[in-house]
């Protein structure tokens, strides 16, 4: 396994996932975020059977910043219990991990040579 993760949180639409995403970028804690719009979840959510339209916001991080991650979307997210998944990343292209964790890197700033990727 590698030193990165990815970390899947709903949101309650586009541009709350494209805030929250905004956000941990800017304070280093995630590299990048991508943002599904019109998703649909179905869950149980105080004895009752929920159907909500959703965003997904995908975002990738080092395993240092991932607790920080996941607490700072608990800060900044308008549900009371908010989805945040970390999974592991078994591999990838190499040069594209390596920005990953320039990018969450504490000490030091992002900086990638070439087009950027999410």
């Amino acid at each position: 396994m590698s030193d990165i993760r990815v970390v899947l949180v709903s949101a309650g639409d586009r541009e709350a996932g494209l805030a929250l995403a905004h956000e941990v970028v800017a304070e280093g804690l995630a590299a990048c975020g991508t943002v599904l719009s019109d998703v649909t979840s179905v869950f149980r959510w105080e004895g009752r059977m929920r159907e909500e339209a959703e965003a997904l916001l995908i975002l990738k991080t080092s395993v240092q910043r991932a607790s920080r991650l996941a607490e700072r979307i608990a800060e900044l997210h308008s549900y009371e219990v908010p989805e945040v998944l970390m999974l592991e990343v078994e591999g990838g292209y190499e040069p594209y991990l390596a920005w990953v964790r320039r990018c969450t890197a504490v000490e030091l700033p992002c900086r990638h040579e070439g087009s950027e990727s999410s």
